[in-house]
């Protein structure tokens, strides 16, 4: 089955129209041309611009015939007219219907080739990306000079009005009760009076030193939006509590011989 343009068979059908108003003109004889238009006729019919075979075949039989002249025998005087009337419409037919097909043309007849598939990134020039981050200098390194300025004049012009509060001078041959470390390790001392020394001063602060060094790589969650590290908060909470109740046990629970009492009934043993 050979497939012809649409364009090609409405060229055909003109062609075919001419003839037959041509042969209709000359007086009687126009009843080759249709048999000569038959195959765009029959293109049309059989849908799709597709001629059936046996059509060819007759349609070039026909155009053979029109080229070796018919036999007088056959048509009379008539003969010549039919084989010349019919050669303009079968003309046209014959190069409709045995012009080649396309080359390369799809399932479905479709001659339109994907030539490739190119990702948008790879032809898009992008001048500029967003982004969050800053340089460290001047943006941060200023603000941070600018602050330690600032924290160093505040202890300058306060400690040059307000005495530190001082005890008296210490007496190696009395020792105080209770003896307290600074507040900074009470934490610390309070762990001693509840475990061992190896417990409270190595296993538990070095546990805790390896899961915050760890805190890292367990938790990559790179939001700063505090509802999407509660992982992040919750593990810092609870190393924060942890601390902050030693401390306050120490510094407000613990009297002489270093003993709980309640400060509001024995009396408040903390001094800075």
């Amino acid at each position: 089955m050979t497939e012809i343009p649409e364009h090609l068979l409405k060229r055909a059908q003109e062609a075919k129209a001419k003839a037959a108003a041509k042969a209709g003109g000359a007086g009687g004889d126009a009843a080759p041309a249709p048999a000569a238009a038959a195959p765009a006729d029959a293109g049309e019919a059989g849908g799709g611009g597709k001629i059936p075979a046996a059509l060819l075949a007759r349609s070039k039989a026909a155009r053979e015939k029109a080229a070796g002249g018919a036999p007088e025998g056959e048509g009379g005087g008539g003969g010549v007219a039919t084989a010349e009337r019919p050669s303009a419409g079968a003309t046209v037919a014959a190069a409709t219907a045995t012009q080649a097909p396309p080359l390369a043309t799809g399932p479905e007849g479709h001659t339109q080739r994907l030539l490739t598939v190119v990702k948008a990134g790879s032809i898009q020039d992008v001048k500029a990306r967003p982004t969050d981050k800053v340089h460290t200098w001047p943006h941060l390194l200023v603000g941070e000079f600018v602050a330690s300025l600032a924290v160093t004049a505040f202890l300058l012009v306060f400690s040059a009005f307000v005495n530190a509060p001082l005890l008296t001078l210490a007496n190696f041959n009395l020792t105080p009760n209770p003896s307290k470390a600074p507040w900074y390790f009470l934490g610390l001392q309070e762990l001693l009076a509840l475990f061992h020394p190896m417990v409270a001063g190595v296993t538990i602060p070095g546990i805790g030193m390896f899961a915050l060094m760890l805190a890292p790589y367990t938790d990559r969650n790179p939001s700063n939006r505090p509802e999407d590290r509660k992982f992040a908060i919750c593990l810092f909470t609870v190393f924060l509590m942890f601390w902050a109740v030693l401390t306050l046990m120490g510094s407000f629970f613990r009297g002489p011989g270093f003993n709980f009492v309640f400060p509001w009934t024995d009396g408040l043993f903390f001094e800075l």
